[in-house]
């Protein structure tokens, strides 16, 4: 099977990693990709917004199957041109893509599917957004109603933030907050059928303690065990499904992963938000727990025919994987500032560690920093306590000039599992 990757950041590498171990993949590509994808693909440079350009290089390479990584190229419908061309696709159509690229949408379907999530206004007006936050109150919940990279979400106790927050963005959805931890599930859908993977959670303040600013992610890890064991089963039955059902029913099947960020409350499971991909950093954890191999699982959701594959598998290892952000992330972050070490995680930590690129490119034979969100190290272990020690030990052999990391990913998770079985 020729595999054809769409996306260039650590996301799209965790898949290409993992497609480059299936047997049944005998060529892989990505456009345009990253200085670390290029270690497992060949590389074709291409505007990712572009449906036409995608779907003819798709169409040139002989391409049994494309998967588009990020949100932008399916809200921009590049799934719609390459289903056009006639070649299998991983990803929703540009409708079913507004369940990511308009909040309001996704409430909408919600609603309509009794799917349980936070009380919200949709406001587009100054006055508007003054009587919801006053309905409300603190902490302030402001969303972006478009796509924001990561950013578009501000939950604050200061409402004049969040009024400065909701002034910038063209259409705002304005929520309660919802108490409780988060966790992120991911499922796989051909349309009807949906396949859950496992869940994991992600940290998204910048810095240590959950303190900072918002921002893409700075770290993750799977499995929970702190989490009910009817966890998964009950957000199939109550959030998936339903969400599945009721975009087939409006004649906008959902064909690709869908993503539910969740927060476990006082009252139950609610949803925060859904997306229409592999999230990241989440995405580098479940995948190395995941012992199917991916790419007949990708071609069956493309093709209609996922209810004819078998259950999948999982290793028992728990995984944790550490951001490293360039300077001054998530703010303007540096770019270009090399990168060393990586030769020594490889050599000396691999094959229970190992680095993932997001932001990086190639400059002569160094490897630079390109975006704000740069590695993610991934590491397995017999449990989140190991897995721990793994990554961190590998992220010490990184240097990136004044690179920031998160010293306490998946720490609380650890030590509550060890007390639990001590």
């Amino acid at each position: 099977m020729k595999v054809l990757v769409i996306g260039s950041g650590a996301r799209e590498h965790a898949l290409c990693r993992s497609l480059s171990l299936d047997p049944d993949v005998t060529a892989l590509h990505c456009a345009p990709g990253n200085a670390g994808i290029a270690e497992v693909a060949d590389l074709h440079p291409v505007d990712a917004l572009d449906g036409d350009a995608v779907a003819e290089l798709a169409a040139g390479l002989g391409a049994d199957l494309v998967v588009v990584g990020p949100e932008a190229p399916l809200v921009a419908g590049v799934a719609d041109a390459v289903r056009a061309a006639g070649i299998p696709v991983f990803g929703p159509s540009r409708e079913a893509a507004q369940l990511e690229g308009s909040k309001a949408f996704a409430k909408d379907v919600m609603a309509a599917a009794g799917v349980p999530t936070a009380r919200s206004y949709v406001c587009t007006t100054a006055e508007e957004t003054a009587e919801a936050l006053d309905a409300f109150g603190a902490p302030y919940v402001v969303k972006d109603d478009g796509l924001a990279a990561g950013k578009g979400v501000v939950v604050t106790d200061d409402l004049h933030a969040a009024e400065q927050h909701a002034a910038g963005c063209d259409r705002v959805v304005i929520e309660e907050f919802l108490d409780g931890p988060e966790v992120s599930l991911f499922a796989i859908t051909d349309g009807e059928t949906v396949v859950p993977l496992q869940p994991a959670q992600d940290f998204k303040r910048a810095l240590d303690g959950d303190e900072g600013p918002n921002t893409g992610g700075m770290g993750a890890y799977s499995p929970l065990p702190w989490a009910e064991p009817k966890l998964v089963d009950e957000v199939l039955r109550t959030v998936l499904q339903p969400t599945v059902d009721e975009l087939h029913r409006r004649g906008t099947p959902f064909s690709g992963l869908l993503y539910a960020g969740l927060a476990i409350t006082s009252r139950g499971v609610r949803v925060i938000e859904f997306n229409a991909r592999f999230g990241d950093p989440e995405t580098q954890v479940v995948l190395a727990r995941l012992k199917t191999p991916l790419a007949g699982v990708l071609l069956a959701a493309a093709n209609g025919t996922l209810a004819d594959q078998p259950p999948l598998r999982w290793r028992e290892d728990a995984a944790v994987t550490v951001v490293v952000a360039s300077h001054n992330y998530p703010g303007t972050p540096r770019t270009g500032d090399p990168i060393t070490g990586l030769d020594e995680v490889a050599a000396e930590d691999a094959p229970d560690a190992y680095v993932l690129h997001a932001g990086t490119k190639r400059d002569g034979d160094a490897v630079v920093s390109a975006g704000g969100r740069v590695l993610s190290v991934t590491a397995t272990g017999k449990d989140l306590t190991e897995a721990r020690e793994r990554a961190y030990r590998a992220v010490g052999r990184i240097r990136l000039d004044g690179s920031q990391h998160r010293t306490d990913i998946a720490a609380r998770a650890a030590q509550s599992a060890q007390t639990a079985t001590a």
